[in-house]
């Protein structure tokens, strides 16, 4: 199983409804949750155990439908520009432990508690999408508790296909009339 350096476990009994994730743990005391349902963050808490991200109370934890909160992945389409539905398929599917993992750079895995998921098209996808991919994605957790996603989609056969992608991020706030947010 491709898993992180100190303290990354997997548990899949742990996921609410039994849909299995993996929880990343930083030697700070932050923590990350990784439902394998949809390849999605679904918990950040810090090292004093605040949550990070949002999830809504009225969330579907449960394959097929797509959870409302956390950091969703959309892919092959995002929004509801083109004939898939609503921000692709990517995030109600489940994804899996990338076993054979193309390695990334050294400093992203010497520091890090991380996971590698994987999700290649299902034969009902590619009766909507008839395209081969296998999409990868990383999910780390450094020491100090920050948090990183790494996707690379690769085309498997080599025939073109074009697609859009987008992490679709809830972040928790606890009024948003008195926060401001700039990109890094």
């Amino acid at each position: 199983m491709s898993m992180g350096r100190y303290a990354a476990s997997t548990d899949p009994e742990a996921g609410r409804d039994g849909d299995g994730s993996v929880l990343l743990r930083s030697p700070s005391g932050a923590t990350a949750r990784v439902s394998l349902h949809g390849g999605q963050v679904v918990s950040w808490k810090n090292d004093r155990g605040d949550e990070l991200l949002f999830t809504s109370s009225k969330a579907i934890m449960k394959p097929p439908k797509a959870m409302r909160g956390g950091i969703p992945i959309c892919f092959p389409q995002f929004g509801n520009c083109g004939t898939l539905e609503r921000h692709g398929f990517a995030r109600n599917r489940m994804w899996g432990l990338d076993e054979e993992h193309p390695a990334l750079s050294r400093s992203d895995s010497g520091s890090r508690s991380f996971v590698d998921l994987i999700l290649k098209p299902s034969e009902e996808d590619t009766k909507s999408w008839p395209h081969s991919f296998e999409f990868r994605l990383r999910i780390s957790l450094t020491k100090d508790g920050d948090l990183s996603l790494v996707s690379r989609i690769r085309n498997v056969n080599g025939k073109p296909f074009s697609f859009s992608f987008a992490y679709h991020t809830y972040l928790s706030v606890s009024d948003i009339r008195s926060g401001d947010m700039y990109p890094t």
